[in-house]
């Protein structure tokens, strides 16, 4: 008996098929799949919440001064000559940066060389390259994902059964986020 379900795809066929369904489903919340592709991508996807959950709080604030180019009111960098050349006037500023310890690095650079890469498009700026965004899901998976679900053990997912699809009659499901 295999350890995985096969889905009568190939090997680089499947892996790539759950990587997507995977990144879909971290990224929208829920996803309508069949019942088979579904219980492989809740393993998947809970292994890399509950990774995230362990590694949430393991980081360290740090405080850095960093050079940032000084801007007019138009938002245009300002520039000066110096020996005869335009060049740009930078100021120096504090941040505070969160440093991730080596056990939440590994997580995450883990977890995104899994997961595919999401570019968002606003509504307003349909059509335009411009307006486009990636969305580190990583980033997600820490920030958003992982405190809801920091006092719960496990059971991340849930999957609701809708009914057989109308062309081969494969039984399609729901699977969430709870």
């Amino acid at each position: 008996m295999a350890g995985y379900r096969k889905l009568g795809r190939t090997a680089s066929q499947r892996k790539a098929l759950l990587r997507n369904q995977v990144t879909n489903l971290l990224y929208n919340g829920k996803i309508i799949t069949t019942e088979a592709k579904a219980k492989e991508i809740r393993g998947i996807a809970e292994g890399f919440i509950a990774l995230a959950v362990k590694e949430r709080d393991n980081f360290d604030t740090v405080t850095v001064n960093a050079k940032v180019a000084r801007k007019d009111k138009d938002g245009k960098r300002v520039k000066e000559v110096v020996d005869g050349r335009k060049v740009d006037v930078f100021d120096t500023v504090e941040k505070t940066i969160r440093k991730d310890k080596p056990s939440r690095l590994h997580a995450r650079r883990k977890i995104s060389a899994y997961l595919y890469d999401v570019t968002e498009v606003p509504a307003e700026n349909a059509g335009k390259k411009k307006a486009t965004k990636k969305i580190a899901l990583a980033d997600k998976l820490f920030d958003e994902i992982a405190p809801k679900y920091a006092d719960r053990n496990g059971g991340y997912t849930r999957i609701v059964k809708i009914g057989q699809r109308k062309g081969d009659a494969a039984m399609t499901v729901l699977i969430e986020l709870v």
